[in-house]
């Protein structure tokens, strides 16, 4: 009976260290998506480029249109202009889903006169996750019909 009351113990010590880490990865991956949240609200270059790795390529229709963007190109265009009102968009992560040094985010962003359903995938580079991927797609809110 000690040697099953003692494999009972480590191993839920094992366990409670597994979800402890799989906390931290969820904490630190939400913080890399506040930071894509926040560059597109405030134009903050700085913001996107600490969320996103350079390679990165961001993949949906605009329309009807079919587009594959690559990072730069997408950031360059998000980051001109005056911020945005915050008071105006309102962002969530949906689910985060974690296997090893790679994760999957489901977002969802309402914006005025859209919404966006973002597919985020992020890979754990040098002890920072970094968005490498993202699929996205729009619909049209009634007061933009």
């Amino acid at each position: 009976m000690k040697k099953l009351m003692l494999f009972v113990f480590f191993c839920s010590l094992f366990f409670i260290k597994e979800a402890n880490c799989q906390t931290s990865e969820i904490h630190a991956i939400e913080q890399t998506i506040k930071l894509y949240f926040e560059g597109m609200i405030e134009r903050d270059r700085s913001k996107l480029d600490s969320a996103f790795d350079p390679a990165a390529r961001l993949i949906g229709y605009r329309g009807e249109q079919f587009t594959i963007t690559p990072y730069e190109e997408w950031a360059s265009g998000t980051a001109k202009g005056s911020p945005r009102n915050p008071a105006e968009y309102d962002n969530h992560i949906m689910s985060i889903e974690i296997k090893g040094y790679t994760a999957l985010a489901k977002t969802e962003l309402f914006w005025p006169g859209i919404y966006y359903f973002d597919y985020l995938t992020l890979i754990k580079i040098e002890g920072q996750w970094k968005i490498i991927h993202k699929t996205w797609y729009e619909e049209k809110t009634n007061s933009n019909l």
